[in-house]
């Protein structure tokens, strides 16, 4: 399981603290792999070697687009023996906190073809299990031990065979989501995403775009709304209402539920839950 490690360097300088709190222990720098939010140090935990702990910055139940970072945040970036993170703005507090940092970091936007450019990336890679495998790598192979990836590496092959399975013979091809989070699984799989807002799931469309957005959904044809778990579904509850569609709930996999934390779910079973949720509301057999 990941761990959340309690820094007990609070108020200690900045070279105090990229030398490791002077010792061995949980807090120590070369032990620590921190990774920015949920499917980063899934990933990291996975192929980490024997000993390694991995923090990961973004509590359960929290928005990574959201993260502000404490002091202690900030401490076991500059201390880590690995940050792992994704860049183009999606954390830009993460971000800071890496430049001012001297030990190896990775982007792992850097590793994988990405959709849009500049500050419109896509950063939701993870969400198409053949790029997060190559996110795998890339981790693995910034430890110093690439051949670990392959277990993993297997796992997200075989998923990616039963999402394609699955989604392969729908009655329709079109999903509306929240927000932009599920272009990289849509083009995996053939389908078409259609989100109520950008990229940024807090913004807030006027009653005139709502309605717009009523319009295109009954364009489409279809007959689910996915909300998100992390997200307040009004937007989507309303469009849905608007358009004679139901809802469903879609997952981003930005950050676990608590609850989903502490019954042990993990990034296979929020994919299957995810492949569910697709394959009813697109009528696939």
């Amino acid at each position: 399981m990941i761990s959340r490690i309690v820094l007990l360097c609070v108020g200690v300088g900045a070279a105090v603290a990229l030398a490791g709190c002077g010792g061995s222990g949980a807090s120590g720098g070369k032990n620590t792999v921190v990774a920015a939010f949920y499917p980063l140090a899934y990933a990291a935990d996975q192929v980490a070697p024997p000993g390694t702990h991995v923090v990961d910055l973004t509590r359960a139940g929290e928005e990574p687009h959201d993260l502000e970072l404490s002091p202690r945040d900030v401490a076991r970036i500059g201390d880590a023996r690995l940050v792992v993170y994704a860049g183009h703005g999606f954390q830009p507090a993460v971000e800071d906190a890496v430049r001012g940092r001297s030990g190896p970091s990775l982007d792992v936007l850097d590793r994988v073809p990405l959709r849009g450019t500049g500050d419109d990336v896509d950063p939701h890679v993870w969400l198409d299990p053949h790029r997060y495998a190559e996110v795998t790598r890339a981790i693995a192979a910034a430890l110093g031990e690439p051949a670990r990836a392959a277990q993993l590496v297997r796992r997200l092959g075989a998923l990616d065979h039963e999402l394609a399975d699955g989604l392969r013979h729908c009655e329709r091809r079109t999903i509306v989501t929240s927000h932009a989070a599920f272009g990289y699984l849509a083009a995996r799989y053939g389908l078409r995403q259609v989100a109520l807002v950008g990229l940024a799931p807090e913004a807030e469309p006027s009653p005139a775009t709502v309605a717009r957005l009523a319009d295109t959904v009954r364009a489409t044809g279809a007959t689910t709304v996915f909300t998100e778990p992390l997200v307040a579904p009004a937007l989507a509850d309303t469009v849905a209402r608007e358009a004679n569609a139901v809802t469903a709930t879609l997952d981003p996999l930005e950050s676990l539920a608590p609850a989903d934390e502490k019954a042990g779910v993990d990034y296979f079973r929020v994919m299957r839950a995810n492949l569910a949720a697709l394959r009813k509301a697109l009528g696939c057999t």
